[in-house]
This record gives C-alpha cells, structure tokens and sequence, in this order.
C-alpha cells in the first residue's frame, strides 16, 4: 500500500537546519495497522504529515498504491486526499455548529454528494463506531471519546484507502481511549489500513508492527 524510499524532511530557521526525518525508507501493507511511536521531537508526527500529503518531503520518494505522490500538484493533492486517505487528530477537528450526522458528511458534499445521499453513508459510518444514537447531537453535547469517535466516522465516511491518526487518544483518559483504540481494531479487522502516531507503548501494541523514531531516525521497525 504504501512505500517510502530515502524520505528526508528537514526545517530551516536562518542558520539553523533541523533533520525531522533522515533517509527513511520501508513499507507498509494493505490492511496492515502500523503504528509510529518515539519521544516528543523524534519526528513521528512530521513522518505522518509526509505519509498523509498534508506536507512535502525535502526529498525522497512516497508511493501510495503503485502512485508516486510525492510531488503531486496542490490541487491533485487535494482531490488525492479526499478520495483516498482519512485522518483523525487529536483535537477532534468537529465544527461545533454541525451535528454529528452533519460533521460526518462534510467530506461527501465536498465530493458532490447529494445531502440524502452523504446522510445515508454519514449514518452507516457512525453506526460503523457505535454512535447510532448521537446522529443529531451537537459536539458540545458529546463526551470527549464520544467526539473523538465522531471524528472517526467522519475520517472512514469516504471509505478512504488508508486511515491515519496522530495522537488520538492524547486528550482522553485511559478507559475512553481503550473505546477509541477499539474502533481502530475492529475496523482494521474489517480491512482498514491504518497508521497511527503515539507516544504509549501499550496503545501502539495494538497495532501489527511498531515503527519507532529517535532524532529523525528509525532505530526499531517491529512485529508486535
């Protein structure tokens, strides 16, 4: 599903270069659930920018399906991203006027959807992570995971290629991140193929294999 060749991303403040990702190279298989963990600074969230299209490589090569996305047009990034990936933040990223139903078919009107049609695939998704009941409840309404789950319906609503997650749980407790790491297991044992940024080795056990970071660099690539 997805190979990454040399993949270097560096920063530059005046004089000052900074290495987030050095000369990274491995693969990633359709259905795999990897996930990416290291210290605060090691990079992983910059790699997972660099793997969703939400920021360009310094160099480096990233093919996704047999595609060499790398260095796509801003506007084919665009239409790419929506068609294909699917992303959950650790914020939630809801807009706090929508409803749930509405919040989740944001990405299918994007896509020219018809309103009855967007609800429809809108209800199965949030149906999908057990949020049946909360089509019309507004984000304030919704407890944290509750929020958080939503943002996952909305993230698989376009029945994306690849699922990425950067710190999903940062902001829950321990009990309503297990919910959360739940719905990422059950749909990964329905296919999905996931990638999933965090700093709790328990929570990335979860996952198939480990990819883990230090200073830019991979210094453990693990089955779990």
């Amino acid at each position: 599903m997805i190979i990454v060749k040399n993949l270097v991303k560096k920063f530059t403040n005046g004089e000052t270069t900074l290495v987030a990702n050095n000369n990274l190279s491995f693969e990633v298989e359709t259905g795999e659930f990897l996930s990416i963990i290291g210290r605060s600074g090691s990079g992983k969230s910059t790699l997972l920018y660099q793997l969703g299209l939400l920021d360009h490589p310094t160099s480096g090569k990233i093919l996704i399906d047999n595609v060499d996305v790398t260095n796509l047009y801003a506007d084919r990034r665009t239409e790419y991203r929506l068609n294909n990936l699917g992303y959950v933040f650790q914020d939630y990223a809801l807009l706090p006027t929508l409803t749930s139903l509405e919040n989740v078919s944001v990405p299918l009107l994007m896509r020219g959807f018809s309103i009855s049609d967007a609800y429809k695939k809108g209800r199965k998704a949030l149906d999908k992570i057990g949020l049946s009941k909360k089509y019309d409840n507004l984000p304030s309404m919704l407890s944290g995971g509750e929020q958080q789950r939503v943002s996952i319906a909305r993230a698989i609503v376009n029945e994306p290629k690849i699922l990425f997650a950067d710190e999903p749980t940062a902001n829950l407790d321990s009990e309503t991140s297990k919910l959360v790491l739940d719905s990422f297991t059950e749909l990964n044992q329905n296919g999905q193929t996931i990638i999933m940024v965090t700093h709790e080795k328990e929570y990335a056990a979860i996952g198939d294999r480990t990819l883990e970071l230090k200073d830019g660099n991979i210094v453990r690539f693990t089955k779990n």
